[in-house]
């Protein structure tokens, strides 16, 4: 094929933007590992800027010394695994069917579906719900109520009807396969890449759920990390606070409202990292699948 101006002109536009856009996430992922480990007058001051200045481990090792965030390090790594597994589960058993053409009602189905998407009960009637059915204070609460996404469903329901042709089941049938064998041998093998994007999606709604735990959860045994995280930082904040209104030794009080500052940071990095390596682990399946499951509905 050959390009004209109009295309090269595209296309440097379209790179020009891409890098601009790299740049300034990767300016602001650095900007915020190095502030982690500088001083935290010099990050106060504004004097950091790629690269760490008076390196320091102090914002960390307040972290570490914390053993509720550890806590919640493990309640979240549970809730994420089980909650990703009964998501990833739900969502394939879903848009399996919906993707066979052979499935009679499928459009009727996929509406009802569709209507969620655009009309909810409300905070309130969730709430009474999870409570009436024996979940509140329990993971259930945080896992059950968001099992499966019509919004993933249908990525995945177009995914298969898309990538994996309808011919594949019809041989299987010929061979002997019922609707089981089939979705077990051959559609989940070759769902490598959705499934991919579906553990990214669910996962890091798990991880980052904040909100649903504040109304769900009273024991703070079963708090998830982010409850712990925003707890420390909004401790500390308070405590530089009433240190400046109340003690007379203002360079006490300004080093640990700085300190508060740097561990902002530090929170940021410890809650991003275990996503960035997954991310990294699942990264060619990941952009092959959600490429491939949004070229039509």
């Amino acid at each position: 094929m050959v390009k004209g101006k109009n295309d090269y002109i595209f296309n440097f536009i379209i790179n020009f933007l891409g890098f601009i856009i790299i740049c300034s996430v990767l300016f602001v992922l650095l900007f915020i590992i190095s502030a982690s480990f500088s001083d935290p007058r010099e990050v106060v001051l504004g004097n950091v800027f790629l690269f760490p200045k008076g390196f320091n481990l102090d914002a960390y090792k307040t972290l570490i010394e914390k053993a509720d965030l550890w806590m919640g390090y493990k309640n979240s790594i549970i809730y994420t695994i089980v909650g990703t597994l009964i998501n990833v589960s739900l969502t394939m058993l879903t848009a399996y069917p919906l993707s066979r053409r052979d499935f009679k009602g499928k459009g009727i189905i996929t509406i009802f579906f569709m209507f969620t998407m655009y009309f909810s009960g409300g905070l309130v009637p969730t709430f009474i719900l999870v409570k009436s059915l024996g979940m509140y204070n329990s993971m259930w609460s945080l896992l059950l109520p968001g099992a499966v996404s019509t919004y993933n469903i249908i990525i995945c329901r177009t995914f298969l009807q898309t990538s994996i042709p309808y011919e594949i089941q019809e041989s299987a049938k010929i061979d002997g396969f019922n609707d089981f064998g089939i979705f077990f041998k051959i559609i989940l093998p070759l769902s490598g890449p959705i499934i991919a994007v579906l553990v990214m999606f669910y996962a890091l709604g798990h991880w980052n759920n904040y909100f649903s735990a504040l109304i769900y959860l009273t024991d703070r045994k079963k708090y998830p990390l982010q409850i712990f995280l925003s707890e420390i930082l909004v401790r500390s904040q308070q405590v530089g606070i009433e240190q400046m209104m109340s003690d007379e030794d203002l360079l006490a009080a300004q080093k640990q409202a700085d300190q508060a500052e740097l561990l902002k940071y530090a929170l940021v990095i410890v809650s991003s990292l275990p996503f960035m390596i997954l991310y990294l682990m699942l990264q060619k399946y990941f952009v092959k699948g959600i490429m491939v499951g949004a070229i039509k509905g």
